[in-house]
């Protein structure tokens, strides 16, 4: 059995460290990249406060294009499918870069999927150059999300980058 316990007042880069750490202890030597997934999202659930969805969507191949398509997540149901370049993680997935949104309102093409988010942060998780998944998080706070949190949202995804 695992007992994680964050300390939720840790400064957000040990917060990301310990999250790391238990990332990895959870992952190492684990092949299946869905039951991976499913913890890590329990997870930053977890360890990173004040968030109202925590999860991740997977890069798939829908005919000549590709799609995001709902992962593991804690939260209420979300989008099943995102186009890339659509929303914030359709665009984290289409340019390969962290998407830090402080008023997803103002977003150009926000994917409503919970009416209490304001805030998001998408980091891709990136294999070889491409793209395979995004991890996302969603906070009923405005401006909720920092640069700090995006790099540790971005160090652990590297660390997941040949686990998922």
């Amino acid at each position: 059995m695992y007992d994680f316990q964050p300390d939720e007042t840790l400064a957000p880069a040990e917060l990301y460290r310990q999250l790391g750490d238990a990332a990895d202890a959870l992952t190492a030597g684990e092949s299946d990249g869905i039951a991976n997934m499913a913890n890590v999202a329990a997870l930053i659930w977890e360890f990173v406060p004040r968030l109202n969805w925590a999860g991740f969507y997977r890069v798939v191949q829908n005919g000549t294009e590709k799609e995001l398509v709902l992962g593991p997540f804690v939260g209420r149901p979300a989008c099943i499918r995102i186009p890339f370049g659509q929303g914030v993680c359709g665009a984290a997935a289409a340019s390969g870069e962290t998407q830090l949104v402080e008023d997803v309102h103002a977003f150009p093409g926000h994917i409503a999927c919970d009416a209490a988010s304001q805030s998001e942060v998408v980091v891709p998780v990136t294999r070889n150059g491409e793209v395979i998944a995004v991890i996302d998080c969603d906070s009923p706070e405005a401006a909720r999300f920092t640069k700090e949190d995006a790099r540790g949202l971005e160090a652990l995804a590297a660390l997941l980058s040949e686990r998922i």
